[in-house]
């Protein structure tokens, strides 16, 4: 029998699908990240099953031990708390081992935080990338929003409830013009898609907020010509006697490249 892989709601729990219905009810075990939260939406649909926990502290111990049970037919169904397993939650170690031990790997998708958020943004047409969770740390934050300032694609990421004031205050520093969302309890009753500027959104949520966030961010609009071109601009202030300072501020602010950039790329 194959590992399925099976996609779970985001929030609301009438979001999943017959077939990942159907297979949790007939799984000889269902792996999970919280059994908890599992059984909720299992008598939610009136199923039972067997549960065993499968989370980040136990992946690697856990892979050991199922191995041998998928090889000798046990039909296992592995699902995260919300959305896919695998991305951005446990799954992808298992699922490597059984591929790699010639166990068949099935999976039935269902929601997604990332094209729901992209969705609801009206921030993308036909192309993005998924970073995952943003980095913790202002230095790896700052990094980041200079590689993206110039990215012609959108942008999605998660990032936690409790860190989100300060990443969009890092991220505004930077890009604050970036036009962004941030959408929080997604599918869910309280859900909220707050659409602005990064500067907008920094000032909107400088606190702690609740429930999973989910931020993308729209695509850049520089090229490596238009900096080019900004840089020279820069130099020329600086050499009609503005500081240096004042002249990445004013060419940012015409341009959209991130004034600190600049001021960096002008020393």
């Amino acid at each position: 029998m194959p590992l399925s892989v099976c996609a779970t709601p985001i929030g609301n729990l009438e979001d999943v699908t017959l077939r990942v219905l159907r297979e949790l009810a007939e799984a000889d075990l269902v792996l999970c990240e919280d059994t908890r939260h599992t059984r909720k939406l299992l008598e939610r649909h009136g199923i039972k099953a067997r549960l065993l926990s499968y989370h980040r502290h136990n992946e690697a111990q856990r892979t050991g031990q199922l191995l041998p049970r998928l090889q000798a037919g046990e039909r296992i169904a592995l699902v995260s708390d919300s959305g896919l397993p695998a991305i951005s939650d446990p799954g992808a170690r298992l699922v490597a081992a059984a591929l790699e031990a010639g166990v068949p790997v099935t999976v039935l998708p269902g929601p997604s935080a990332v094209e729901t958020a992209l969705a609801a943004s009206g921030l993308v047409a036909e192309r993005y990338q998924f970073l995952g969770y943003l980095p913790r740390g202002e230095r790896a934050l700052t990094a980041l929003a200079e590689e993206l300032y110039a990215w012609p694609l959108a942008t999605v990421a998660f990032e936690s409830p409790q860190r989100l004031g300060a990443s969009l205050r890092v991220l505004a520093r930077l890009i604050p013009d970036r036009q962004a969302a941030v959408c929080r309890e997604l599918t869910k009753r309280f859900e909220e898609v707050a659409r602005g500027s990064l500067a907008e959104l920094a000032e909107r949520f400088g606190g702690e907020v609740k429930g999973e966030v989910t931020l993308v961010l729209g695509p850049g609009g520089i090229v490596g010509a238009d900096e080019e071109a900004a840089a020279a601009a820069v130099a020329e202030l600086v050499a009609a006697g503005s500081t240096r300072r004042q002249a990445a501020d004013v060419v940012g602010r015409l341009t959209g490249i991130a004034r600190n950039r600049l001021y960096r790329n002008s020393l």
